[in-house]
């Protein structure tokens, strides 16, 4: 059982939720940049939610299929097609044989995550199928995907039998993309270090995420956030979305392939579930700081887990009323 792919697209590789309890060793976690459209895209086939998916980048992959299964697409809208023929994101496809998957223009969005039924059999390393691409481990050979490579699938072995795919993913379980340019932020550890000025301004001001941006950080420009004083920092460990300020000003925020430890100072920290708003967006878009607190942060997360698993709940349901 396995994939051909075309065509590659911009950047399309082999993610899961990531490469975790190594970091302690200098080994970066990587993962997929959209955990809630990656998780959503394994669920909608009956996988677990740690299963890969292939994270697709504003430009999507053609892809052919050597056997029957089941695929969701989730995340972007890179206008995906079956067969020439329009389909949706956010609900699950019988596939056959020789079916053709292809993606056109980008309509919203950055990142699209799509999951086969079963999984792909690929090598684990260090617990993870996840590409890390500077370092060239992880996924298919390490690296992004090209035209003819031939992935292996897993036996089709769902956590149910999906045997109606007439459905979708309601819009209430997506209220993770509202307002999209507003980014929900917890003070850093550093934020006092900053001035008055640049303390309101972070959490006032428009900043937009410039071309020198991809997996590893976002540079945002703006206001120039400066410090009330020079401090020694130490370098320590950050965060998926940690936003940190190196002395020209301008924030820097940490993304999948993010470095296990930083030395900038640390003006914020994105709320975990706000992470997806963040990898859909482009080069070009801007965003807005909003200061929440840690409680708050907590909160929001339980809320989008919950949805996550109402979606579990319902597919289920539907499965069984098939």
């Amino acid at each position: 059982m396995s994939i051909t792919i075309d065509k590659p697209g911009m950047l399309t590789s082999l993610q899961d939720l990531g490469r975790y309890s190594y970091q302690q060793f200098g080994v970066i976690a990587s993962g997929a940049m959209d955990p809630f459209a990656h998780t959503a895209a394994n669920l909608l086939v009956g996988n677990s939610e740690n299963e890969a998916t292939l994270e697709a980048t504003l430009l999507g992959p053609r892809i052919t299929f050597e056997t029957d299964t089941y695929i969701a697409v989730c995340g972007a809208d890179l206008t995906p097609s079956l067969n020439g023929k329009r389909i949706q994101n956010w609900r699950p496809y019988k596939v056959n044989k020789d079916d053709v998957l292809e993606f056109g223009k980008c309509k919203w969005g950055c990142r699209a995550y799509i999951a086969v039924a079963g999984g792909f059999d690929t090598e684990l390393v260090m617990g993870s199928r996840s590409t890390y691409l500077r370092a060239g481990i992880g996924g298919y050979q390490g690296r992004a995907l090209k035209e003819g490579d031939r992935l292996k699938t897993e036996s089709f072995k769902p956590t149910f039998q999906p045997v109606s795919v007439n459905w979708k993913m309601s819009r209430g379980l997506r209220t993770v993309y509202e307002n999209m340019g507003r980014i929900r932020t917890v003070k850093g550890r550093h934020f006092d270090y900053f001035t008055l000025e640049s303390q309101k301004a972070f959490f006032e001001k428009e900043f937009t995420i410039t071309t020198k941006s991809d997996r590893m950080g976002y540079r945002a420009e703006g206001t120039s956030l400066q410090l009330e004083r020079k401090e020694e920092i130490l370098s320590e460990p950050v965060l998926f979305g940690t936003v940190q300020v190196p002395s020209e000003g301008n924030p820097i925020i940490l993304m999948a392939d993010r470095q296990t430890t930083g030395g900038y100072p640390k003006i914020a920290q994105t709320a975990f579930v706000d992470l997806p708003k963040l990898a859909q967006a482009k080069p070009g878009d801007r965003i807005v700081f909003q200061e929440i607190s840690e409680e708050e942060a907590q909160i929001n997360y339980i809320i989008q887990k919950i949805q996550l698993n109402y979606l579990q709940t319902g597919i289920r349901l539907k499965n069984r009323e098939g």
